[in-house]
């Protein structure tokens, strides 16, 4: 503990009380790790160092001292030419020798300095053979030091004067850092080298092959008061993007390469044409450019009507796939629709339901580009997020789902599907199928209260919305097999789906799929395996940008493994979500 501080004098030092302080402290039962962490901080020699400074500083304010003279240097120099001309004592000689040596006279130029107090920095004079256009406009010089890093800036050639301007300031860049370049901005020197007529590519290249030390000269523009600040934007990229291959990019060196699925923190939207972003996860605190939204979908109609870009492809349901006998008995809670689909046709004559996306003409087609995002953890007591599993061909997603539940059964559910056909002696109604009539399903239908549904053998099968709700009211968490066209249903603020894409493994030519011990190892051939291919990129062309995470199926053991370690992230860990979902 600390005892009762004796009574210090007005005229005790800040370091003697500092001691006196140190010495008072006693250890203490309650507060052993404070007290230790006190003496050791107090106990410091350089803070110790710094209470005497701060004492002699307060000294020298109580006597304010004021110099004899304000010219020891001159008075020095005359005295050593005297001395110089003629002849010397002993005294005198080494008297001349002290008035000789760099440190004294360091020490009296340093007097002489503080006596005038003349402490500004004297500029150096303008040369001689400034250009007359500069004599009205305010000059100012910068100094950089950059490494090996892009200086951070970005210049255009302004059309109505020809004057070389900064358009753009990079967020973290060395020209950011320093508060000295602005955008607008006039560049006239680089290194003391005019670059008026070069042109802007010549003088990027020139500053970035710039070292050290870039000495710049500026003719400053005039601007408001910047009311922008930085903003806090994350974004899911939806498409790939290289600035090495984007002849519109302002600068390559300045743009930022991205893959479908990073996530981006937009830090400046200021221009209209390339924000500033910086990629979640990298070490690089810099910025650089990235289309704008705007941008991008402009350039993208305009390609898709030149004929240079395909219109996006429209979802379509995938002709084949493992059969499935929709009336075979299933492991957990009969077969869903999904496990059916391969072995019935969708109905057509169907009227779209509530929020179903009609496919896009070529007038109308939605860009994905970006996805605005924010981080998100289900709350206690909140509904568990409802997982959806979509699969290419050759995946087997029903059997690897129903794995899942069958482990784990009370923290896990399916949602039970819907049907016309009748009810078989050993089945029961709510576990392996709803029965309703064909009257009832088809007035469902029309109320938009199915996913996904269809027909096989005159009867009809359905994954209602319904169905989903009683899994997730009972604080399971729900899993869903369904065509991946329902993810324009599912993909909303209510249910705040993750999405899985599972794909197979295809090995090139000759190597079998998915492992020896799988079932679907024997009799496929490479026309199957090329078309399991296919089936994978066509729908990751498709609903790609809708994905969460890509589970590819090496095997049913690891598959599995994999999946439950992926399950228990979603609902432990924050996970990005569409910003929409977390505001509504």
């Amino acid at each position: 503990m600390i005892e009762a501080m004796p009574i210090v004098s007005a005229s005790t030092g800040l370091h003697e009380t500092l001691a006196l302080l140190t010495s008072q402290l006693r250890p203490d039962a309650n507060h052993k790790e404070d007290l230790v962490f006190l003496k050791d901080v107090f106990s410091e020699k350089s803070l110790g160092y710094l209470m005497k400074i701060h004492d002699k500083l307060k000294q020298y304010e109580k006597h304010s001292p004021t110099p004899v003279l304000h010219s020891a240097t001159c008075l020095a120099e005359d005295l050593a030419e005297e001395l110089q001309n003629g002849p010397l004592e002993d005294d005198e000689r080494e008297l001349l020798l002290l008035l000789s040596t760099p440190h004294l006279k360091a020490v009296l130029s340093a007097h002489d300095t503080v006596a005038q107090k003349n402490f500004d920095p004297v500029l150096p004079p303008l040369p001689e053979d400034l250009d007359d256009d500069l004599e009205e406009e305010s000059v100012k010089i910068v100094r950089l030091v950059k490494n090996k890093e892009p200086l951070g800036a970005t210049i255009r050639r302004d059309e109505a004067t020809g004057a070389v301007i900064v358009a753009r300031i990079m967020r973290g860049g060395a020209a950011d850092r320093s508060g000295l370049v602005h955008v607008g901005d006039e560049l006239r020197e680089v290194n003391g080298n005019l670059i008026t007529h070069k042109r802007p590519d010549e003088i990027s290249q020139i500053l970035s092959q710039s070292q050290g030390s870039i000495t710049l000269k500026i003719i400053p523009a005039v601007v408001e008061e910047d009311k922008l600040k930085e903003s806090r934007v994350y974004l899911r990229a939806l498409f790939d993007y290289t600035p090495y291959e984007d002849k519109a990019t302002p600068c390559q060196e300045a743009g930022l390469p991205f893959k479908r699925g990073d996530i981006l923190q937009v830090v400046s939207q200021e221009d209209a044409t390339w924000w500033q972003a910086k990629r979640i996860g990298d070490c690089n605190l810099r910025a650089a450019l990235i289309p704008s939204t705007q941008f991008q979908e402009r350039r993208l109609r305009y390609r898709m009507k030149m004929g240079s870009f395909p219109a996006p492809m429209s979802p379509k349901a995938y002709d084949r796939a493992e059969r499935e006998d929709c009336d075979s008995e299933g492991a957990l809670n009969g077969k869903d629709i999904a496990g059916l689909r391969r072995s019935f046709r969708l109905r057509k004559d169907r009227q779209a339901s509530p929020g179903e996306p009609q496919t896009p003409d070529a007038n109308h087609t939605e860009f994905l580009i970006y996805e605005e995002v924010t981080q998100y953890l289900p709350r206690p007591g909140e509904r568990p997020r409802l997982i959806v599993l979509i699969g290419s061909l050759g995946a087997r997603i029903t059997e690897l789902k129903q794995k899942v539940i069958a482990e784990n059964p009370r923290r896990y559910g399916l949602a039970v599907p819907h049907t016309t056909r009748a009810r078989k002696c050993n089945e029961r109604e709510g576990v392996e199928y709803h029965f309703i009539t064909k009257a009832a399903f088809e007035a469902d239908i029309q109320n938009g209260k199915f996913i996904e549904y269809g027909e096989y053998k005159d009867n009809l099968y359905g994954t209602s919305l319904e169905s989903i709700h009683r899994v997730l009211d009972q604080n399971k968490v729900c899993l869903v097999d369904v065509q991946p066209d329902a993810l324009k249903t599912l993909r909303t603020a209510e249910f705040k789906p993750y999405v899985i894409f599972v794909r197979p493994r295809i090995y090139d030519s000759q190597r079998k799929l998915l492992g020896s011990s799988s079932s679907l190892s024997s009799g496929i051939t490479e026309d199957d395996l090329q078309e399991m291919k296919h089936s994978a990129e066509r729908m990751d062309e498709c609903y790609g940008p809708l994905v969460d995470y890509v589970l590819v199926k090496e095997d049913p053991v690891s598959a599995l493994a994999e999946l439950q370690v992926l399950l228990e992230r979603v609902q432990m860990e924050r996970q990005w979500v569409p910003v929409s979902w977390v505001r509504s």
